[in-house]
């Protein structure tokens, strides 16, 4: 049975809660709504660390609907930032998650991208790799 009407819709709405579903397993949570906040921290904060060609073609693999989440607010006038500290980024993904819930955020950020890395193809992590700074990609699977 359809939800929305509309099969892309469908489609999109399933995906992403397949993602977050993924996420929750990851991080032993059983909360839809964490999960959600835990990926768009982490994708904005990645997106702020791409070059304009690389969230593009990080946007084009998504779906739909964490497309939408992943350009959310997005100014890429002033990207990439130009942190290169683990920690800085860290500090980013922090910044947007609710405080004194003693959320791991090193955790978060590898388990969002652990989730990415499942659905998007390789070829874009090595991608995504590439472009971010040293301290960064230990973070990635």
């Amino acid at each position: 049975m359809s939800l929305t009407g509309l099969s892309q819709f469908d489609t999109t709405i399933h995906a992403t809660n397949t993602w977050l579903k993924e996420l929750e397993v990851r991080l032993g949570w059983e909360d839809r709504h964490r999960a959600y906040q835990a990926l768009r921290a982490v994708l904005h904060a990645l997106r702020d660390h791409l070059t304009v060609d690389e969230v593009a073609t990080l946007g084009a693999q998504l779906p739909l609907l964490v497309r939408g989440i992943y350009y959310e607010g997005w100014h890429p006038a002033d990207k990439p930032l130009r942190e290169r500290k683990k920690e800085q980024f860290l500090a980013h993904i922090a910044s947007a998650l609710p405080k004194g819930l003693g959320i791991d955020v090193e955790e978060v950020a590898r388990a969002v991208f652990d989730v990415l890395a499942e659905h998007v193809t390789g070829g874009e992590m090595r991608g995504i790799q590439h472009v971010l700074p040293v301290e960064l990609r230990s973070l990635l699977p």
